[in-house]
């Protein structure tokens, strides 16, 4: 059996297998599949123990097809607390996009020292709040909001997070300002004493104004107060600005998360 030491990746599987995602474990690696989603590359991934050596990398790819023999896309993630962009550089000259992420965690958090107070901080609740949060969801995505495989992904997403919400494994919170939903996250139970923040989104029209700092407190505090976490999670990209945002409010880099992805042809 595969002991994960990646908080990171505890706390993703944690998440996935409430959502209905199923996890094999084969002792090297675990097989992580999302049937309904096929393309959910990270709910379609393979997660093995440890960064392999050259010579064993192309049998991955391999085991990756043989076990996801329709996928158009790869995704690889490897167990660890730590490594760096050059550990993933046999994939890289494979022309796979590579990241090592920063796993951050808080036991406490503090006022950040931009506070936005012109919004609104609540939980998504009626149809028209998470249907604004799939129109959030596409319009910070990769893909284009005209995509229609953006869309589908983007509300099955939405979904399956409310599910869960009203599972009670957490909430979906925003910000709203007048009508609009202008940031959301999700905050969800991952394990005792752990909860994990999803999918933290601001619209580009509402960004460097507060609006995430504020949210992020607020939303950690239901974390603490009604979650009973005693540990709060985020993973973050190290070269993106809002690593910066989530510092200021109390969360400290722990881990680093390696993963590998090479999008379908057509993406």
């Amino acid at each position: 059996m595969l002991q994960l030491a990646s908080l990171g990746y505890q706390t993703d599987l944690a998440l996935l297998r409430l959502g209905g995602t199923l996890v094999e474990d084969h002792g090297d690696h675990l097989v992580v599949s999302s049937p309904d989603i096929p393309t959910y590359w990270w709910g379609n991934f393979l997660l093995l123990a440890e960064v392999p050596d050259p010579p064993a990398s192309q049998r991955w790819l391999d085991r990756f097809a043989a076990a996801f023999p329709l996928a158009k896309h790869v995704a690889m993630g490897f167990d660890g607390t730590t490594g760096t962009l050059a550990d993933l550089a046999w994939f890289t000259e494979k022309g796979f996009d590579a990241e090592a992420l920063t796993v951050m965690t808080a036991a406490a958090v503090r006022t950040p020292a931009h506070i936005n107070r012109d919004a609104v901080y609540r939980g998504l609740r009626s149809d028209d709040d998470w249907a604004r949060g799939v129109e959030l969801q596409i319009r910070c995505g990769r893909e284009n909001i005209e995509s229609v495989a953006a869309r589908t992904f983007a509300t099955e997403k939405a979904r399956i997070n409310r599910g869960l919400v009203e599972a009670g494994h957490g909430r979906w919170f925003g910000a709203f300002v007048g009508d609009r939903l202008a940031a959301q996250m999700g905050l969800l139970a991952a394990g005792p004493g752990l909860a994990r923040f999803q999918s933290v989104q601001t619209d580009p029209d509402f960004r460097r104004r507060g609006l995430a700092g504020t949210l992020v407190r607020h939303v950690s505090r239901y974390g603490f107060d009604e979650l009973g976490a005693r540990t709060l999670v985020m993973v973050a990209d190290p070269d993106y600005f809002a690593i910066d945002l989530y510092r200021n409010v109390g969360f400290e880099p722990t881990e680093t998360q390696l993963l590998v992805e090479r999008k379908p042809p057509d993406d």
